[in-house]
């Protein structure tokens, strides 16, 4: 709503300059106008009534309610942004996954049997190591 369409509500209404207006205000029986009207550039409307109404006071005795002071703003669909990782990044986080396999290449290496759990730590660095070169992009 635009500070215009607020003040069709209000009586006695004059213009104190640009995007600012004095008025009476509906929320108690005011005999010269004490509720102030100002719509900032962005088409938010403040008002200040001198007397001490609140702005929920004044909105309500004009029907109205505080969306009223806010513009309407267009819905705007936003895309994930998807941004990709540094490869500094993506190289510390799988350092850990490729010391763990150079570890266990090395144990093969020189004739050692691994173990049910570091065969499946293996996996798992595997694991880990792929998903890395596939969120690159360079898969």
């Amino acid at each position: 709503m635009s500070a215009e369409e607020l003040i069709s509500h209000l009586d006695g209404v004059r213009r104190t300059g640009t995007g600012r207006w004095l008025a009476k205000c509906p929320a108690h029986d005011d005999r010269t106008a004490s509720l102030a009207i100002r719509e900032l550039d962005d088409g938010r409307v403040l008002l200040h009534d001198f007397a001490g109404c609140d702005a929920e006071h004044v909105l309500s005795a004009v029907g109205l309610t505080f969306d009223a002071l806010f513009p309407d703003r267009p819905i705007r669909e936003r895309k994930p942004e998807r941004r990709p990782f540094p490869a500094a990044d993506v190289l510390r986080a799988i350092s850990l996954e490729a010391l763990l396999v150079v570890l266990a290449a090395s144990d093969i290496a020189n004739g050692k049997l691994l173990s049910e759990f570091d065969l499946e730590r293996l996996r798992v660095a595997s694991a880990r190591i792929s998903a890395a070169v596939e969120e690159s992009g360079h898969a």
